[in-house]
């Protein structure tokens, strides 16, 4: 009898290989508080049809390398995931910074100008 376990993937930028997470939880002995366990199992995926967020039901086998002793049985259910892009920043909030410590501290004159901090007499 060998072992089945489900999990969600969290990767598959390998070839024919998927890694399973598998979360547990545990009650500490002394404090007796629940602590949560996180278990990764590397599976081998030979059509490669897993993809991250799926609920996949694995099985325990001999050793295909030297990390992987898992094999796909089948997926679950699929999830979809959002494509997260970076955002882009608007051209007026970008500050522009200087080598030259004296075009430094013009702007930052400037700017306590703007403001009405500034006092002339006390730079002198």
């Amino acid at each position: 009898m060998r072992k089945v376990r489900v999990g969600s993937v969290v990767g598959t930028r390998m070839d024919k290989t998927a890694v399973v997470e598998l979360v547990w939880k545990q009650r500490h002995r002394v404090y007796r508080k629940q602590m949560r366990r996180v278990t990764r199992f590397y599976v081998h995926d030979p059509e490669e049809q897993c993809q991250i967020g799926d609920m996949v039901r694995i099985q325990e086998t001999r050793p295909i390398s030297r990390t992987k002793h898992w094999r796909l049985l089948n997926i679950l259910s699929r999830r979809e995931v959002a494509d997260i892009r970076p955002i882009e920043l608007e051209g007026d909030s970008i500050i522009e910074t200087s080598e030259d410590p004296s075009v430094a501290s013009d702007s930052a004159i400037a700017v306590a100008q703007e403001s009405g901090d500034y006092n002339e007499d006390e730079d002198a």
